[in-house]
């Protein structure tokens, strides 16, 4: 398996629809950088967010989600609480080729601040709009910011396409349009 690079990243999404929509260049100037890098695609996170809170006295429970964990808002910034947990979702759709893995990472400018970006690898044949995990770890307040850079993707290709990809096994969340919470 091997990581692959700009232009492998570049003729995918121009050819085969993996990111749209792609930014074939790194934007930078006033941002928090997003789009195309030597190894891998900065995605952007959207106006979109799931803020946890305690205000109903609900439980995190992975096997029965309780919406009312979470309060919903749409906005251009997101203001993350202290010790506290959010959910949004990419700007960009992913199309997973069969034989290609990819791993998320989060960018250095939010991880300087105590911002942590958790996101599942994108399996074999996985589509959809991202659902971006985002930690706040200090005891302040963290400021989000939408349509700029997040956390960056990896992309690792085989040698020869899985037995079983995640579309094969019906995965619970293909082709997922926006924020989706945990499912059994």
């Amino acid at each position: 398996m091997a990581i692959k690079s700009d232009r492998w990243i570049r003729k995918m999404a121009l050819e085969h629809d993996m990111i749209n929509p792609f930014t074939e260049k790194q934007m930078r100037q006033g941002v928090i950088s997003y789009g195309l890098s030597s190894y891998g695609y900065d995605l952007r996170v959207a106006d979109e967010f799931k803020i946890f809170t305690n205000v109903n006295s609900a439980i995190v429970d992975p096997k029965s989600f309780d919406e009312r964990s979470f309060v919903s808002i749409q906005s251009e910034v997101c203001i993350v609480p202290p010790n506290s947990f959010a959910l949004a979702r990419s700007v960009e759709y992913f199309k997973i080729p069969r034989d290609v893995l990819t791993i998320c990472v989060g960018k250095s400018t939010y991880a300087r601040c105590g911002i942590i970006v958790n996101v599942t690898p994108f399996e074999p044949e996985w589509e959809g709009f991202v659902t971006l995990e985002i930690s706040n770890t200090t005891p302040l307040p963290a400021k989000i910011y939408a349509n700029e850079g997040l956390c960056q993707i990896l992309f690792f290709q085989s040698d020869e396409p899985c037995e079983t990809s995640y579309k094969d096994k019906k995965g619970k969340y293909q082709s997922q349009t926006g924020i989706v919470l945990p499912k059994l």
